[in-house]
């Protein structure tokens, strides 16, 4: 006997969905087999084929949709020439088919409900017919009360959601912020919400080998996540004046514009500190780079978050400056629970961030107010769904989106 886990993501900017999900793959893939007394499998949906470069555990696999990409026009194909219809069509058919073949008895979706344009509908009436148990995971932070609520109602509203997931896990603490008491998460699924803690503690931290990027201690890091949006936060960090003795390891992630990362480079070479630091695209043992660095500077970005706060590292968070008030709500969020210090995304400046750095490395900071070890729990939160329960039986009896129906892109 075995239990088989699929989790989806839908990937259109960043690698936050599907790292987040890998966590739980490794989390998952430690306890279920202790809890159970079976051994697991599982299968990892992803929308980026950069999310492969991560390693998961045995008996797991990952399988790479042709990806969308947000633009000013709107979503779409990030490589393969075809119209933004037929690539949903591609999608929507390939995650079904493969989740009817593995036929999980446990499908975790990475905050998108339904997917982009509704494209996980039908696997969802497949899974949900076979008796599968679908829980939506979801990040601490959404955005402002207003722009979620609007969110939760271009998808068909708390309902429809209630409708096909037995379970919401929010992955964070909410002593430090409750997306439920702020209205991002609607009050119609509050009962079947529950808070796992931060992903934090135990994240999959690959092995250094030869090729891995290092750097000399005393150093301090700077980290931007899959990039797309932090190229002025890597110049700044690149213009930065250093602490005496230290050296400065700044990553650019890989989805990070050519022009952006060459300005980097540039002004990286054109310091006063130039021979002592390092620019590099992506690092794949971040959390040990984190553990090791004398202060660190960071995007926003959930998941980036979640490995700072597993290290007593201390960090500036440079949260996103744009259409979205996510990390700018965390960033405030976490400094008010004392785990970092935040610095609006106006204020950035190649002083602000050496004045900063020139304290942060004198100390540490202690996080252990915050509740860090929900990779700990989840394996509990899944062992409690896999259940019984008769094929077909309704959750929720309000209407559901049907297949046909249009809905605009989801946000990231």
């Amino acid at each position: 006997m075995s239990i088989t886990v699929a989790l989806y993501s839908h990937d259109s900017v960043g690698l936050g969905h599907a790292r987040r999900n890998r966590a739980l793959a490794y989390a998952l893939a430690a306890d279920l087999p202790r809890l159970t007394g079976q051994r697991v499998r599982g299968l990892l949906i992803a929308g980026h084929p950069d999310a492969t470069a991560d390693s998961l555990p045995p008996g797991w696999d990952w399988l790479v949709l042709p990806g969308f990409t947000h633009t000013r026009q709107g979503y779409m194909s990030r490589s393969l020439d075809v119209s933004t219809e037929r690539l949903w069509h591609l999608r929507s058919a390939t995650a079904t088919a493969a989740l009817e073949a593995m036929s999980p008895d446990l499908f975790i979706v990475d905050r998108h409900a339904f997917g982009v344009d509704d494209e996980l509908l039908p696997a969802l009436e497949t899974l949900r017919a076979a008796g599968t148990r679908c829980v939506l995971g979801m990040r601490e932070v959404l955005d402002t009360p207003e722009v979620a609520a609007a969110e939760w109602e271009r998808i068909g509203g708390a309902s429809a959601v209630a409708h096909y997931y037995d379970a919401v896990w929010v992955y964070g603490d909410r002593n430090v912020y409750d997306p439920v008491a702020t209205g991002e998460v609607p009050a119609e699924l509050a009962d079947r919400t529950h808070f796992t803690g931060y992903l934090s503690h135990g994240r999959p931290d690959d092995l250094l080998t030869e090729s891995s990027v290092r750097a000399e201690r005393p150093y301090v890091l700077t980290m931007v996540g899959g990039g797309s949006d932090g190229g002025h936060i890597g110049l700044a960090a690149a213009r930065a004046a250093l602490p005496t003795g230290h050296r400065h390891l700044i990553l650019t992630g890989p989805q990070m514009p050519a022009e952006d990362h060459q300005s980097i480079l540039d002004a990286a070479r054109s310091s006063a500190d130039a021979q002592q630091i390092k620019v590099s695209r992506n690092a794949p043992h971040v959390p040990h780079l984190v553990r090791e660095a004398a202060a660190v500077v960071s995007m926003g970005g959930y998941n980036s978050l979640a490995e700072i706060m597993a290290t007593t590292t201390p960090a500036l968070i440079v949260p996103r400056n744009g259409r979205r008030q996510e990390q700018l709500r965390r960033a405030q969020a976490l400094a008010a629970a004392g785990a970092a210090d935040a610095l609006h995304p106006e204020k950035l400046t190649p002083q602000a961030l050496s004045g900063w750095l020139e304290e942060a490395v004198s100390r540490r900071t202690a996080r252990d107010a915050v509740d860090l070890d929900g990779l700990m729990r989840v394996g509990d939160f899944a062992a409690r769904e896999i259940t019984p329960r008769p094929v077909g039986a309704d959750l929720f009896t309000a209407p559901v989106p049907t297949l046909n129906e249009t809905r605009p892109l989801p946000h990231v």
